[in-house]
Order: C-alpha cells, then sequence, then structure tokens
C-alpha cells in the first residue's frame, strides 16, 4: 500500500492530539520520518508544510519542526465569482454594467496602489442580481499599465472578475471588511435607505509588487458572510 502524505499528515496529527508528540517537541527530521513510513521524503515534506501552514508545527531552519505550544488558527475566506456565489443558492443570477469610464488616476488611488501620477485607470462600477433582486454592488479600479489590453475588453456581459481570472493570475491580496452607511446611490441601486448599514468588502490584488486591482463590493441589507477556522 502506497503511503500518501495525508496518511503522514494523519498520523502526525493523531500523535500530537494523544500527548505523544508535546507542544514544544521537537519532531523527527524528514529522513527519518519518510525510513518510518516508508515513503518517499517529499511525501513527508509535503505533510509537513501543511501541517506548518495550518499552524499545527514550527519549521526553522537548522533548528528543525516543532509542535507549536499555541497553534495558529487562520481565517480563509472563500472569495468566489459572484456568478457562482449566487448560482449555489439555487438562485438565477444577472450581471448588469452601469458604468465605464477611462480616467486619470484620483490622487487617493494613486496613494493607495503606488501608481504613476496622471496615469489612465479603468473604473467599472457593475451590479449583481439573485433572482431579479439587487445582491452585490462593484465598484472596481483596474490598472492598465499591468492587465493588457483590459481597455479595449467588453465588460457589457461578463462581469470584471471573471475577466480578471481568466486574463492574469496575482501573487497576494489585501482584504478588509466593514460596514457602511448607504448613501444615496448605494441605496438605490442596492434597493434599500439612505443611512442604512451595508456590508462592504474591499479586496486589492496585486502582482509581483504591482497593484493589479481595487474593488469594493457593497451587499444588500442582511448579507452574512461565513468562514471556518
Amino acid at each position: 500500500m502506497t503511503v500518501t502524505f495525508k496518511d503522514v499528515k494523519a498520523d502526525l496529527l493523531d500523535q500530537i492530539a494523544s500527548g505523544v508528540m508535546r507542544p514544544g517537541g521537537l519532531l523527527p527530521n524528514e529522513i527519518d520520518l519518510a525510513e518510518r513510513y516508508g515513503c518517499a521524503r517529499a511525501t513527508v515534506n509535503r505533510a509537513m508544510r501543511e501541517l506548518a501552514d495550518e499552524g499545527i508545527v514550527e519549521r526553522k531552519r537548522k533548528a528543525g519542526t516543532r509542535v507549536r505550544m499555541a497553534p495558529i488558527r487562520q481565517a480563509r475566506f472563500s472569495i468566489p465569482i459572484v456568478r457562482e456565489e449566487i448560482a449555489a443558492q439555487g438562485a438565477d443570477y444577472r450581471y448588469a454594467l452601469v458604468d465605464r469610464t477611462v480616467q486619470a488616476v484620483p490622487d487617493w488611488l494613486r496613494g493607495r496602489l503606488d501608481l504613476n501620477p496622471g496615469q489612465d485607470v479603468l473604473h467599472l462600477v457593475c451590479m449583481h442580481y439573485a433572482d431579479g433582486m439587487p445582491y452585490q454592488y462593484e465598484d472596481r479600479w483596474i490598472n492598465p499599465e499591468i492587465v493588457p489590453h483590459v481597455i479595449e475588453a467588453d465588460f457589457s456581459t461578463t462581469g470584471p472578475n471573471e475577466w480578471l481570472v481568466a486574463e492574469l493570475p496575482f501573487s497576494n491580496a489585501e482584504i478588509s471588511f466593514s460596514a457602511v452607511e448607504a448613501d444615496q446611490d448605494l441605496a438605490d441601486h442596492l434597493g434599500c435607505s439612505a443611512g442604512n448599514a451595508l456590508f462592504r468588502a474591499e479586496r486589492t490584488t496585486w502582482l509581483q509588487g504591482k497593484a493589479v486591482t481595487l474593488v469594493r463590493l457593497t451587499y444588500r441589507r442582511g448579507h452574512r458572510m461565513t468562514t471556518q477556522y
């Protein structure tokens, strides 16, 4: 029977949970573990990397791998394409492009994304609907100097998030969540009253240190986000 990294990971977790491997304790090195489990060292390495990513163990070069004294719990937020998110709820999806402009980068955005003074950016405002009801208001800025062909792209039928996912990868992202007070424009688009509190997610993505896009996603009243850790 072939031993997989999942087998190695599960056994190590069992030993940690049962107290065989104590918090702060040093784990055997990868060569010894590979011999113990009768598998390749790469298999052990994959198991150890996952345990480290999940905050169960701490790996230090030349110091080895130890069970963390206090495991780090990481919340992972899934950011699906909104069409798929709505479909998963059993609702019919509809998209609408509200506004599309190419303009000189505003000062506040230039500072946020470290863009060049006077360079052009693409600004898109879009609406997403679930069963005909407003679901998400998308306010997005895209950096054309990093995203090829975005100025010529047609967003009349396909949302920019789906287009970007297919067009360009990103290396890291910054996400923040907040409650915002609906102004009249948001209220008109999301079918609520001005002054209502709404949930907003703001996300900035980067590729090798260069800003790709900044988007503010504001949801209809009552929206709820759930994550697991």
